[in-house]
């Protein structure tokens, strides 16, 4: 299908893959979905997310999914296409819509969702239909999860997954932790450990780190226990405790309290050689909806040029305080993708921090 923004294979392209979808997000923020007075529509999908936060960063990106043929389907289509995303790989159905989910973030920081997918279109992406040529000219390869739920998605996602692969591309992974779309916790765990060995780059938040090792503690030994030969970096990016004026996050090391995004990473070639964390920022924060989606399309647009950032840590550390200040962006609007932030914004919060 002919798109804004088609992408050339000779182009530094990063390809999302996965869902996208509709979220509803209350007009007041701290309340439960039982208590929201009303709900605003926002375009989000995590992989979605990061492929228009590429692009608002200057970047080349795509997505790759399926949508409903119906009227929100194609809204966020078009939603891609403005936000300059190429829109080559989406397909659409005509037998299911596509997805809805209510999200909000309480009082006591936790975020609450309910899914409407009973199929959604995404779940039901076949191999058949994938765009493998635009897949092949990607640089980065980023994914979640969600995709390995059902069948026909799951193998689709790991037959793009291969081909990118295959095609020289830097794979990236987000898990996206969402409990309430997988039929079991234990299954989850399953299918989320089952590709994660193929992945150079993986962020997980601390509630995810938490849950695949079964550890409470967010510390360096945790943390290791997910390194694999084939990882180049990991970071682990830490959940609000409370929501108010500003948004609290622990220090990784149990040292009391930091502001907002603060991610811990760790991260070389084929060993440990280095680790640490990232200084964090004081924002307003009104909605943490998508911050984690923005941090990592600003770390693959700076990787995509130059993966030597990698293996060299002041440079690397340059790049995730560049990230951490678009995901300190995002929170201060509600929903993901009308709050996710151009360079400039992003350059003039680490002037000012």
């Amino acid at each position: 299908m002919a798109t804004n923004g088609a992408v050339s294979s000779s182009s530094s392209l990063i390809v999302s893959f996965g869902e996208m979808l509709i979220d509803f997000v209350p007009t007041v923020s701290g309340v439960s979905l039982a208590e929201a007075p009303g709900f605003l529509k926002a375009p989000g999908g995590a992989p979605a997310n990061v492929a228009i936060a590429v692009a608002r960063l200057g970047g080349k990106a795509a997505f790759v999914g399926k949508l409903g043929d119906d009227e929100f389907g194609h809204m966020l289509a078009g939603i891609l296409k403005e936000n300059g995303v190429s829109a080559d790989g989406i397909n659409f159905d005509q037998g299911a819509r596509t997805a809805l989910a209510f999200v909000t973030l309480r009082a006591d920081g936790e975020r609450e969702f309910m899914f409407y997918r009973n199929p959604s279109a995404d779940m039901l992406l076949r191999p058949d239909e994938l765009n493998l040529e635009l897949i092949r000219s990607a640089k980065v390869f980023h994914y979640g999860s969600i995709s390995l739920i059902v069948e026909p998605c799951r193998s689709a996602h790991l037959e793009a997954m291969k081909a990118a692969k295959e095609a020289g591309a830097l794979l990236s992974y987000d898990p996206n932790l969402r409990l309430p779309l997988w039929p079991s916790p234990e299954e989850a765990r399953e299918q989320i450990m089952s590709i994660w060995d193929k992945a150079e780059v993986i962020k997980v938040s601390d509630v995810e780190l938490e849950f695949l090792t079964g550890s409470d503690k967010i510390d360096d030994e945790s943390a290791l226990s997910l390194w694999h030969p084939n990882l180049k970096l990991l970071l682990v990016t830490l959940e609000p405790l409370a929501i108010g004026d500003v948004v609290s996050w622990l220090d990784v090391k149990g040292q009391g309290l930091l502001l907002l995004f603060k991610s811990f990473f760790l991260g070389t070639e084929s060993a440990c050689s280095f680790r640490g964390a990232v200084d964090a920022f004081h924002v307003n924060t009104v909605d943490t909806t998508g911050a984690g989606d923005a941090f990592v399309g600003a770390l693959l647009g700076k990787l995509v040029d130059d993966q030597s950032v990698l293996e060299d840590e002041p440079r690397l550390r340059e790049i995730l305080k560049f990230a951490n200040a678009c995901g300190a962006i995002t929170t201060t609007k509600k929903g993901a993708i009308p709050a996710l932030p151009t360079e400039s914004e992003a350059l003039n919060l680490l002037k000012g921090a």
